[in-house]
């Protein structure tokens, strides 16, 4: 064995901790903010009914968003694993906020659309990997989250 190249065991002892991330939201105008994630922006917004410029999604649209956009992730690579077409798939998503409080949402009901002509076995394959996308199971077991002001 070359100690130089260690174990697959070894990497992933050394590989450290989780990878982490790191979101900054900084005040744009009005109701509306940017969150900067890795170069990249995104516009949060109101819509023009609520105070805003509806210049983006709401926090809670993108959250149902950031569901459905993971759903149908790990739906895509299902397809591609058992080389499948993937091309046209597409998950709907649709949300009811909560009647009492606190805010929050009530419900969320996707429905993911793949391409035709997938066997029922694949099918449920399909829903069963979706179901189990990283933002789903993070909703499954909630994160610790802590505000602070600084």
């Amino acid at each position: 064995m070359n100690p130089a190249d260690p174990t697959p065991a070894t990497r992933l002892a050394s590989a450290g901790p989780a990878p982490s991330g790191h979101v900054e939201v900084v005040h744009r105008t009005l109701e509306a903010y940017t969150a900067q994630v890795r170069g990249h922006e995104v516009t949060v917004d109101q819509p023009v009914t609520s105070g805003g410029r509806d210049e983006g999604p709401t926090p809670v649209e993108l959250f149902v968003a950031s569901l459905a956009s993971c759903v149908a992730y790990y739906a895509g690579r299902f397809l591609q694993r058992h080389q499948l077409p993937y091309e046209d798939l597409r998950v709907d998503a649709d949300f009811v906020m909560a009647a009492d409080r606190p805010a929050r949402v009530a419900s969320v009901d996707l429905r993911i659309r793949p391409p035709d002509g997938l066997s029922a076995a694949r099918l449920e394959g399909l829903r069963a990997v979706a179901s189990h996308c990283t933002v789903h199971n993070t909703l499954g077991s909630p994160p610790r989250i802590t505000v602070e002001t600084c």
